[in-house]
């Protein structure tokens, strides 16, 4: 197949903008509990009327501090409570919101700043405003800067009492679906990033299809109240996606600023959301942690076999879906039973207990992880999308995930393959173009259509499967042609590796560098009696290369031996954002890291 639509389920706006259903949901149910503000450790409730108030009273202040209709405002901060504030007041006066990623460097903030004319800028602490302060001098055009953790915001509020409320009413009727809503500046994995304008209406159709598909995820069961707990960064454009969503569908919504396991997992248990969005990498170390804790409990065999059990679970039950079988047997169904008690229920606990399913993206997710989760009781459902397209083009629907794809076109899209498998995406989310930029837009758009840079697969459902990016295929010295991405995700899937990087071009076969988790290795090291060692020494540790050989035969099972991994060699380091071998998104800078590891690349081909 090379083409395939889904109709859309939304009705475009003709009029208004994002900012609109705050002040709709509070004049329609103003006690209605629209987030949880984590204060004091405790998670309080704010209502659609106390955000309304308070989105009213930032969108005053913010006018009378000199933000203009059109004006370009920096948003640099975790993802937290008042960066949500901050988006909605912007928006009900037509200001549009640029985000920066917390860990940006100086020169990166200059970059963004510059290019996208920003008049005033909002930063969460001292060390974001040390940061834009170092380049102040070159940015004449900025000229108030605000930090929250200073009392910014409460100074704001302050300052917009005396001004009447149908000024900021006469500049949100102003605006139409059409109106720029922000500039997200794509993380690039080479050269300077682009700022993507995204409209009103982009974040409309996306989220407005997005619910309308899946709102027996949203609301899943009556009664039960819909809530989401957001850890994914504002700064992209996925987590946006989700905030605009959850207001514009009145799911409940609390912030996280916070990744690591410590900090989530208790508040997962605290704020019990019956729904989630991350990316690959969260579920990945979620079991890699119940994995361990099994195992230094003594119970690895039972819960290695509670993971056979829920995949081959899943499986059936996507067969069944399919019409290609008849679901769990009676025996499967009886082990499946046993282990929901022993070992599912307390994932599902874990994460908080209310938890029936998850979306991800951002990068692949492997098969057996994603069937692993379904069978345990928490169906993850794929999804793929790029900042140009505000977030998803394909997801998993949700009456028939197929694991291992991205799903299919959302509501309103169409997938379509160009002769060389490029992926082209068009629909009503796909951007306005890059800001400032004829030419790059002209390259990303063409004749309506979004080229992705991503090559893929559609089977005969619509279905969506990628396999690589046209820019990152490898081509060896005897002309064999390899796509990196199967491999490194599988080599990725064992407990012990963080990252994996395959290279190999103009070279005679292809190898790879890997990097260690290092709560893994420490488990690891701790279950067999093992000293720990300085990094530079474990990782000559045989019994640790025999493990990671196993991860990289595993992976090599997948394609022919001339795109084999042949040979692998173990960092003593992970790559870093701070470093530049990785994007915000956490993607891979091969250029960066190649150049970075020159040596141990090398290496790797010295006969």
């Amino acid at each position: 197949m090379r083409e395939f639509t889904v109709p859309p389920l939304a009705t475009a706006p003709q009029v208004g903008g994002l900012a609109d259903v705050v002040f709709d949901h509070a004049a329609d149910d103003p006690g209605r509990v629209t987030f949880a503000r984590k204060v004091d450790d405790r998670w309080r409730d704010v209502t659609s009327g106390e955000f309304r108030d308070e989105v009213m009273a930032l969108a005053k202040g913010l006018l009378v501090r000199g933000v203009r209709f059109g004006d370009r405002v920096g948003i640099m901060c975790r993802t937290r409570y008042e960066w949500t504030l901050f988006d909605f007041a912007l928006w009900s006066i037509g200001a549009q919101s640029v985000p920066l990623y917390p860990s940006s460097s100086a020169e990166q903030v200059l970059w963004t700043l510059h290019d996208a004319e920003v008049r005033a800028c909002v930063v969460e602490h001292e060390d974001h405003a040390m940061t834009i302060g170092s380049v102040i001098d070159r940015l004449p055009r900025l000229t108030q800067l605000w930090q929250l953790d200073a009392g910014a915001l409460a100074d704001l509020l302050a300052s917009g009492q005396d001004l009447d409320d149908d000024v900021v009413h006469r500049h949100r009727l102003a605006l139409t679906p059409d109106s720029t809503a922000t500039i997200i500046y794509t993380s690039g994995t080479t050269g300077r990033p682009k700022g993507c304008v995204l409209t009103h209406a982009n974040f409309m159709a996306e989220a407005d299809n997005i619910v309308a598909r899946y709102e027996s995820v949203f609301h899943s069961r009556p009664g039960d109240e819909a809530s989401t707990l957001l850890f994914l960064p504002l700064a992209h454009v996925f987590g946006r996606m989700v905030q605009v969503a959850a207001v514009r569908c009145r799911v409940k919504l609390g912030h996280q600023p916070e990744l690591s396991a410590a900090a989530l997992l208790p508040d997962l248990r605290a704020f019990r959301p019956t729904f989630i969005l991350a990316v690959p990498h969260i579920f990945e170390r979620v079991f890699a942690a119940a994995r361990r804790s099994a195992e230094a409990a003594d119970r690895a065999g039972p819960f290695d076999k509670a993971y056979e059990v829920a995949v081959r679970y899943a499986e059936a039950a996507e067969r069944k879906a399919f019409g290609a079988g008849g679901g769990p047997g009676a025996a499967l169904r009886v082990q499946h039973q046993l282990y929901d008690k022993l070992v599912y229920g307390k994932l599902r606990e874990a994460m908080g207990g209310r938890i029936r399913h998850a979306m991800s993206g951002g990068s692949a997710m492997e098969r057996r992880l994603g069937l692993f989760f379904a069978g345990a009781g928490i169906t993850i459902f794929e999804g793929y999308g790029l900042t140009e397209s505000t977030a998803a083009a394909t997801a998993n629907p949700p009456e028939r995930p197929r694991f291992g794809t991205v799903g299919q076109p959302i509501p309103g899209t169409t997938v379509r393959l160009a002769d060389d498998g490029e992926v082209l995406v068009r629909g009503g989310q796909v951007f306005a173009g890059y800001l400032g930029d004829p030419k790059a837009t002209a390259a990303a758009l063409r004749d309506g259509w979004l080229a992705t840079g991503d090559i893929g697969a559609l089977d005969e459902d619509g279905y969506l499967t990628i396999t690589g990016r046209k820019k990152e295929v490898l081509v060896t010295s005897g002309g064999k042609t390899v796509s990196p991405m199967a491999l490194e995700e599988r080599v990725r899937g064992h407990p012990l590796v963080a990252q994996c990087i395959v290279v190999g071009n103009d070279r005679p076969f292809v190898a790879a560098l890997v990097t260690l988790d290092p709560d893994a290795v420490a488990h690891w090291l701790q279950m067999r009696d093992k000293p720990r060692l300085p990094p530079a020494e474990l990782v000559r540790d045989p019994d640790l290369e025999a493990e990671i050989r196993r991860a990289v035969v595993a992976a090599n099972t997948l394609v022919s031996h001339p795109e084999s991994i042949r040979t692998f060699r173990i960092l003593a380091a992970q790559f870093s954002e701070e470093q530049g071998l990785l994007t915000p998104s956490l993607k891979l800078r091969r250029k960066a890291i190649e150049q970075a590891y020159a040596s141990e690349v090398e290496a790797l081909y010295r006969t």
